[in-house]
Protein backbone atom coordinates (compact mmCIF):
# COMPACT_ATOMS: atom_id res chain seq x y z
CA UNK A 1 0.00 0.00 0.00
CA UNK A 2 1.66 3.27 -1.11
CA UNK A 3 1.86 6.07 1.24
CA UNK A 4 0.12 9.25 0.72
CA UNK A 5 1.38 12.71 1.30
CA UNK A 6 0.43 15.32 4.61
CA UNK A 7 -1.54 17.57 2.28
CA UNK A 8 -3.30 14.53 0.13
CA UNK A 9 -3.79 12.98 3.87
CA UNK A 10 -5.62 16.57 5.51
CA UNK A 11 -7.76 16.91 2.11
CA UNK A 12 -9.10 13.12 2.35
CA UNK A 13 -10.10 13.80 5.81
CA UNK A 14 -11.75 17.33 4.99
CA UNK A 15 -13.41 15.54 2.26
CA UNK A 16 -14.69 13.12 3.85
CA UNK A 17 -15.07 15.32 7.40
CA UNK A 18 -17.50 17.81 5.51
CA UNK A 19 -19.25 15.25 3.67
CA UNK A 20 -20.81 13.54 6.65
CA UNK A 21 -21.91 16.65 7.87
CA UNK A 22 -23.67 17.17 4.52
CA UNK A 23 -25.17 13.72 5.22
CA UNK A 24 -26.53 14.38 8.60
CA UNK A 25 -27.43 18.10 8.19
CA UNK A 26 -29.54 18.64 5.01
CA UNK A 27 -29.55 22.76 6.02
CA UNK A 28 -26.01 22.31 5.56
CA UNK A 29 -25.32 20.55 2.07
CA UNK A 30 -27.69 23.53 0.82
CA UNK A 31 -25.72 26.15 2.62
CA UNK A 32 -22.65 25.40 0.76
CA UNK A 33 -23.49 23.41 -1.94
CA UNK A 34 -23.22 24.52 -6.25
CA UNK A 35 -25.92 26.39 -6.76
CA UNK A 36 -26.30 28.75 -9.78
CA UNK A 37 -28.52 31.22 -8.19
CA UNK A 38 -27.34 31.51 -4.98
CA UNK A 39 -24.01 32.60 -6.90
CA UNK A 40 -24.79 34.51 -9.92
CA UNK A 41 -27.34 36.55 -7.24
CA UNK A 42 -26.45 36.37 -4.00
CA UNK A 43 -22.67 36.64 -4.68
CA UNK A 44 -21.86 33.71 -2.41
CA UNK A 45 -18.79 33.01 -4.37
CA UNK A 46 -17.12 30.58 -1.62
CA UNK A 47 -19.69 27.80 -3.14
CA UNK A 48 -17.30 27.58 -5.71
CA UNK A 49 -14.69 25.97 -3.47
CA UNK A 50 -17.02 24.61 -0.54
CA UNK A 51 -19.02 22.40 -3.12
CA UNK A 52 -16.21 20.60 -3.90
CA UNK A 53 -15.69 18.86 -0.53
CA UNK A 54 -19.43 17.79 -0.37
CA UNK A 55 -20.93 14.55 -2.04
CA UNK A 56 -24.30 13.12 -2.61
CA UNK A 57 -23.68 9.72 -0.93
CA UNK A 58 -20.72 7.14 0.55
CA UNK A 59 -20.48 5.76 -2.94
CA UNK A 60 -20.32 9.35 -4.14
CA UNK A 61 -17.37 10.22 -1.79
CA UNK A 62 -15.69 6.80 -1.97
CA UNK A 63 -15.44 7.06 -5.71
CA UNK A 64 -13.63 10.52 -5.53
CA UNK A 65 -11.23 9.81 -2.45
CA UNK A 66 -10.03 6.55 -4.23
CA UNK A 67 -9.08 8.28 -7.37
CA UNK A 68 -7.71 10.74 -5.42
CA UNK A 69 -5.39 8.07 -3.13
CA UNK A 70 -3.96 7.03 -6.40
CA UNK A 71 -3.22 10.28 -7.96
CA UNK A 72 -2.68 11.93 -5.19
CA UNK A 73 1.17 10.92 -3.60
CA UNK A 74 3.19 10.76 -6.67
CA UNK A 75 2.05 14.15 -7.49
CA UNK A 76 2.58 15.85 -3.83
CA UNK A 77 6.02 13.85 -4.10
CA UNK A 78 7.05 15.44 -7.13
CA UNK A 79 5.39 19.08 -7.14
CA UNK A 80 5.91 19.52 -3.44
CA UNK A 81 3.18 20.57 -0.45
CA UNK A 82 2.26 24.41 -2.13
CA UNK A 83 2.61 22.91 -5.63
CA UNK A 84 -0.11 20.72 -5.14
CA UNK A 85 -2.42 22.31 -3.03
CA UNK A 86 -2.46 24.67 -6.36
CA UNK A 87 -2.89 22.47 -8.53
CA UNK A 88 -6.11 20.99 -6.74
CA UNK A 89 -7.84 24.01 -5.90
CA UNK A 90 -7.40 25.91 -9.35
CA UNK A 91 -9.06 22.37 -10.88
CA UNK A 92 -11.42 22.70 -8.35
CA UNK A 93 -12.15 26.11 -8.94
CA UNK A 94 -11.80 26.04 -13.31
CA UNK A 95 -14.13 22.85 -13.07
CA UNK A 96 -17.07 24.97 -10.90
CA UNK A 97 -16.62 28.08 -13.07
CA UNK A 98 -16.62 26.45 -16.53
CA UNK A 99 -20.21 25.01 -14.89
CA UNK A 100 -21.27 28.14 -13.98
CA UNK A 101 -20.66 29.98 -17.50
CA UNK A 102 -22.48 26.40 -19.24
CA UNK A 103 -25.44 26.65 -16.70
CA UNK A 104 -25.69 30.38 -15.94
CA UNK A 105 -29.16 30.41 -17.10
CA UNK A 106 -30.20 27.17 -15.39
CA UNK A 107 -31.09 28.37 -11.63
CA UNK A 108 -32.40 24.65 -10.92
CA UNK A 109 -28.52 23.21 -11.69
CA UNK A 110 -26.84 22.46 -8.46
CA UNK A 111 -23.85 19.98 -8.11
CA UNK A 112 -21.13 18.42 -5.19
CA UNK A 113 -18.05 16.89 -5.24
CA UNK A 114 -14.23 16.39 -5.46
CA UNK A 115 -14.41 15.82 -9.36
CA UNK A 116 -12.93 18.70 -10.99
CA UNK A 117 -10.11 18.67 -8.33
CA UNK A 118 -9.34 15.44 -8.55
CA UNK A 119 -9.88 15.43 -12.56
CA UNK A 120 -7.22 18.38 -12.37
CA UNK A 121 -4.73 16.11 -10.44
CA UNK A 122 -5.43 13.03 -13.08
CA UNK A 123 -4.48 15.87 -15.96
CA UNK A 124 -1.37 16.90 -14.17
CA UNK A 125 -0.49 13.24 -13.90
CA UNK A 126 -0.84 12.81 -17.71
CA UNK A 127 1.12 15.97 -19.01
CA UNK A 128 4.00 14.43 -16.60
CA UNK A 129 3.82 11.04 -17.11
CA UNK A 130 2.04 10.83 -20.39
CA UNK A 131 3.16 7.14 -20.56
CA UNK A 132 1.96 5.79 -17.30
CA UNK A 133 -0.42 2.95 -17.40
CA UNK A 134 -3.69 4.24 -16.11
CA UNK A 135 -6.37 0.88 -15.17
CA UNK A 136 -9.65 1.07 -16.15
CA UNK A 137 -12.51 0.82 -13.56
CA UNK A 138 -13.40 -2.72 -13.14
CA UNK A 139 -11.82 -4.19 -16.17
CA UNK A 140 -8.68 -5.82 -16.16
CA UNK A 141 -7.48 -3.15 -19.02
CA UNK A 142 -4.72 -0.41 -18.58
CA UNK A 143 -4.28 2.12 -21.14
CA UNK A 144 -0.85 5.29 -21.59
CA UNK A 145 -2.46 7.69 -19.78
CA UNK A 146 -2.83 10.20 -22.68
CA UNK A 147 -4.63 7.51 -24.58
CA UNK A 148 -6.90 7.99 -21.33
CA UNK A 149 -6.85 12.11 -21.21
CA UNK A 150 -8.04 12.12 -24.45
CA UNK A 151 -10.96 9.20 -24.12
CA UNK A 152 -11.73 11.37 -20.91
CA UNK A 153 -11.94 14.65 -22.85
CA UNK A 154 -14.57 12.98 -25.78
CA UNK A 155 -16.40 11.65 -23.34
CA UNK A 156 -16.96 14.86 -21.35
CA UNK A 157 -17.37 16.15 -24.84
CA UNK A 158 -20.12 13.81 -25.67
CA UNK A 159 -21.40 14.34 -21.78
CA UNK A 160 -21.89 18.11 -21.74
CA UNK A 161 -24.18 17.81 -25.51
CA UNK A 162 -26.56 15.13 -24.36
CA UNK A 163 -27.28 16.73 -20.81
CA UNK A 164 -28.96 12.86 -20.22
CA UNK A 165 -27.51 12.40 -16.90
CA UNK A 166 -26.59 13.29 -13.62
CA UNK A 167 -22.57 13.11 -13.78
CA UNK A 168 -20.80 17.03 -13.94
CA UNK A 169 -19.06 16.42 -17.11
CA UNK A 170 -18.08 20.06 -17.31
CA UNK A 171 -16.56 20.62 -14.04
CA UNK A 172 -14.45 17.36 -14.96
CA UNK A 173 -13.25 18.81 -18.01
CA UNK A 174 -12.69 22.20 -16.95
CA UNK A 175 -11.21 20.79 -13.73
CA UNK A 176 -8.84 18.55 -16.18
CA UNK A 177 -7.98 21.21 -18.21
CA UNK A 178 -6.93 23.64 -15.52
CA UNK A 179 -5.21 20.88 -13.71
CA UNK A 180 -3.07 20.49 -16.92
CA UNK A 181 -2.07 23.80 -17.95
CA UNK A 182 -0.98 24.54 -13.78
CA UNK A 183 1.38 21.45 -14.48
CA UNK A 184 2.96 23.12 -17.73
CA UNK A 185 3.38 26.35 -16.25
CA UNK A 186 5.21 25.02 -13.17
CA UNK A 187 7.21 22.70 -15.65
CA UNK A 188 7.47 24.52 -19.02
CA UNK A 189 9.88 22.07 -20.13
CA UNK A 190 7.28 19.12 -20.65
CA UNK A 191 6.01 20.98 -23.20
CA UNK A 192 8.88 20.15 -25.68
CA UNK A 193 9.73 16.72 -23.74
CA UNK A 194 5.64 15.37 -24.03
CA UNK A 195 4.33 17.53 -26.67
CA UNK A 196 2.11 14.97 -28.65
CA UNK A 197 0.41 13.64 -25.82
CA UNK A 198 -0.40 16.89 -24.56
CA UNK A 199 -1.60 18.08 -27.85
CA UNK A 200 -3.63 15.42 -28.46
CA UNK A 201 -5.62 16.11 -25.18
CA UNK A 202 -5.72 20.28 -25.17
CA UNK A 203 -6.39 20.46 -28.81
CA UNK A 204 -9.92 18.77 -28.77
CA UNK A 205 -10.26 20.58 -25.36
CA UNK A 206 -10.04 23.85 -26.21
CA UNK A 207 -11.79 23.45 -30.07
CA UNK A 208 -14.90 22.30 -27.77
CA UNK A 209 -14.46 25.10 -25.58
CA UNK A 210 -14.03 27.93 -28.45
CA UNK A 211 -17.42 26.49 -30.18
CA UNK A 212 -19.42 26.38 -26.99
CA UNK A 213 -18.50 30.01 -25.99
CA UNK A 214 -18.88 31.19 -29.67
CA UNK A 215 -20.70 28.87 -31.98
CA UNK A 216 -22.87 26.70 -29.40
CA UNK A 217 -25.25 26.35 -32.39
CA UNK A 218 -22.83 24.10 -34.06
CA UNK A 219 -23.16 21.52 -31.66
CA UNK A 220 -27.17 21.71 -31.36
CA UNK A 221 -26.66 22.80 -27.52
CA UNK A 222 -29.07 24.78 -25.35
CA UNK A 223 -26.74 25.44 -22.47
CA UNK A 224 -26.48 29.44 -23.49
CA UNK A 225 -30.46 29.66 -23.98
CA UNK A 226 -32.93 30.23 -21.68
CA UNK A 227 -34.84 27.47 -20.79
CA UNK A 228 -38.76 28.15 -21.53
CA UNK A 229 -40.66 29.41 -18.27
CA UNK A 230 -37.34 30.75 -17.00
CA UNK A 231 -36.53 34.55 -15.84
CA UNK A 232 -33.62 36.89 -17.10
CA UNK A 233 -30.87 37.45 -13.84
CA UNK A 234 -32.61 40.55 -13.15
CA UNK A 235 -35.99 38.77 -12.96
CA UNK A 236 -34.53 36.50 -10.51
CA UNK A 237 -32.50 38.89 -8.91
CA UNK A 238 -35.73 40.79 -8.16
CA UNK A 239 -37.67 37.70 -7.05
CA UNK A 240 -35.07 36.22 -5.02
CA UNK A 241 -34.82 39.75 -3.08
CA UNK A 242 -39.02 40.07 -2.89
CA UNK A 243 -38.73 36.21 -1.36
CA UNK A 244 -36.15 37.29 1.08
CA UNK A 245 -37.77 40.37 2.14
CA UNK A 246 -41.49 38.34 2.53
CA UNK A 247 -39.41 35.74 4.68
CA UNK A 248 -37.60 38.26 6.69
CA UNK A 249 -41.37 40.26 7.92
CA UNK A 250 -42.59 36.57 8.87
CA UNK A 251 -39.86 36.32 11.45
CA UNK A 252 -40.19 40.02 12.10
CA UNK A 253 -44.09 39.19 12.52
CA UNK A 254 -42.91 36.18 14.61
CA UNK A 255 -40.79 38.01 17.33
CA UNK A 256 -43.48 41.05 17.88
CA UNK A 257 -46.18 38.18 18.55
CA UNK A 258 -44.17 35.91 20.47
CA UNK A 259 -40.89 37.15 21.33
CA UNK A 260 -37.07 36.32 20.38
CA UNK A 261 -36.61 33.09 22.07
CA UNK A 262 -39.78 31.47 20.16
CA UNK A 263 -37.61 31.15 17.16
CA UNK A 264 -35.58 28.32 16.51
CA UNK A 265 -31.86 28.00 16.34
CA UNK A 266 -31.78 27.94 12.74
CA UNK A 267 -34.62 30.77 12.04
CA UNK A 268 -31.96 32.88 14.02
CA UNK A 269 -29.46 31.89 12.22
CA UNK A 270 -31.82 32.46 8.96
CA UNK A 271 -32.84 36.20 10.47
CA UNK A 272 -29.13 37.14 11.01
CA UNK A 273 -28.43 36.15 7.10
CA UNK A 274 -31.31 38.08 6.14
CA UNK A 275 -30.64 41.43 8.03
CA UNK A 276 -27.02 41.30 6.52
Amino acid sequence: MRDIGLIGLMILITNVLVSYLGFKDRNFFQRFAFEIDPILIGKDFKRLITSGFLHVGWTHLLFNMITFYFFSYRLEALLGMANFLMIYFASLLGGNLLALFIHRNHPDYSAVGASGAVSGLIFASIALYPGMDIGLIFLPVYIPSWLFGLLFVLLSVYGIKAQNDNIGHDAHLGGGLVGMLVAIALYPQILSMNTVPILAVLIPASTFLFILAYRPELLYINVFRKKRGYHTLEDRYHTSRKNKEIELNELLEKIQKNGMESLTKREKERLRELSN
